[in-house]
């Protein structure tokens, strides 16, 4: 428990940090976007970097990646495509008038926040604005995107006859403390979600069950009813910003500057887990297989048994803060500020939380229930004590 762990790979290709990392959905690719204003494409079959995206004029916010095109943004106020094969630029798209800092591609659609407290949406195929969504009071931060058609009745479709056209929703997250929903085929404001004190920067949006998260740097995260703009819960246990989410099988977590992992039944709003051993704010965390990683300020990654807590191991190695994590074939990708990505092997972790969900599964089908419970509840407290023992 807690054993440091050795990358298998460290690629040092960047000459500046990593502000992001993105998986192609087939899941060949990588792309790593950086400070020293290029991006660069990975193989995940062999590790190897395969393209060197050069062009922009200043550092790389975020990226994007899809099977054939990737996608840049940057304080030079440009997005940018490319063509994975060749690393040619395909397409830059001008207008933001301050940094590009978040892209979302959904359809035919590019996305776009930026500090000039603005967000835009373009054809992906052509350079072309098709809207500008106008609104916020500061910089927008955060993105998600929806159609009407996966959240209203048909009823309440009718209502909306002059968004008939399009049904595509946006939904940002500004520092001016708010989350918009807007339409996107007329870039009219059709929510204002109220309710935080403080900035917006991490959204996750479940459509099918109407609903949407925000963290924000007031210490809470909120749930909406995206028809309505109705609040529904708040949950106030972090004392520090909430920097990420993730939302898995109706289980919520958060990532906070407080140094910790909360878990949330979503459905009760109850916190069923806290996620402890991190030295400084938690940056990035992603859900596997029943283990939840997550990346440090402190410069580890560390990976915890999702259900009972206990830490099961720690990547060392970065310098600096880790930005952001991928999974792709039990391999572990890590890229930080230190201008690295590393590459880690968590085949062993992944083989023994399968042999205890296994063996659970296996507790729980025999005997009473209630004796299965108690067995079950006894190791969790068991293994929090072994953790807190073993910090």
């Amino acid at each position: 428990m807690g054993n440091s762990g050795s990358a298998v790979k460290v690629c040092t290709d960047h000459q500046g940090g990593i502000n992001w990392l993105s998986l192609s959905p087939d899941g060949q690719r990588l792309l790593t976007g950086s400070e020293d204003g290029t991006a660069r494409l990975w193989s995940t079959a062999d590790s190897q970097c395969h393209g060197h995206l050069q062009g922009h004029e200043s550092y790389i916010t975020f990226c994007h990646l899809e099977n054939e095109a990737a996608f840049t943004c940057s304080a030079d106020h440009t997005i940018r495509k490319w063509d994975v094969v060749t690393g040619q630029c395909l397409a830059i798209y001008r207008g933001h008038t301050s940094i590009v800092n978040r892209i979302l591609v959904a359809k035919d659609y590019l996305f776009s926040g930026s500090y000039d407290r603005t967000a835009r949406c373009w054809s992906v195929d052509k350079e072309k604005q098709i809207q500008e969504f106008r609104g916020h009071r500061n910089c927008v931060l955060t993105l998600a995107h929806y159609s009407s058609r996966d959240v209203l009745e048909e009823e309440e479709e009718e209502e909306e006859e002059e968004e008939k056209v399009s049904r595509d929703l946006l939904v940002t997250g500004s520092t001016d403390c708010t989350v918009k929903v807007w339409w996107v085929s007329s870039g009219r404001c059709y929510q204002t979600l109220l309710g935080h004190t403080g900035a917006v920067l991490c959204l996750i949006l479940d459509a099918p069950n109407r609903e949407l998260f925000s963290g924000s740097t007031d210490y809470t995260i909120r749930t909406w009813n995206i028809v309505t703009g109705e609040q529904l819960k708040v949950f106030k246990e972090h004392q520090g910003s909430v920097i990420c989410l993730e939302l898995v099988n109706r289980h919520l977590y958060s990532g906070s500057a407080d140094r910790t992992v909360k878990c949330w039944f979503v459905d009760t709003g109850e916190r069923i887990q806290t996620y402890k051993a991190h030295k400084h704010s938690v940056s990035t965390l992603k859900y596997h297989a029943g283990i939840l990683f997550t990346g440090s300020g402190d410069a580890c990654a560390r990976a915890f048994n999702s259900r009972s807590g206990v830490l099961q191991k720690i990547f060392r190695g970065h310098k600096f803060i880790i930005n952001c994590i991928q999974i792709h074939n039990e391999l572990l990708y890590t890229a930080s500020h230190d201008g690295t990505l590393r590459i880690w092997d968590i085949r062993g972790i992944c083989k023994r939380n399968k042999r205890r969900l296994k063996k659970e599964r296996s507790v729980q089908g025999r005997g009473s229930q209630k004796g299965s419970l108690s067995r079950l509840f006894n190791n969790k407290v068991g293994c929090m004590i072994q953790q807190e023992n073993g910090e």
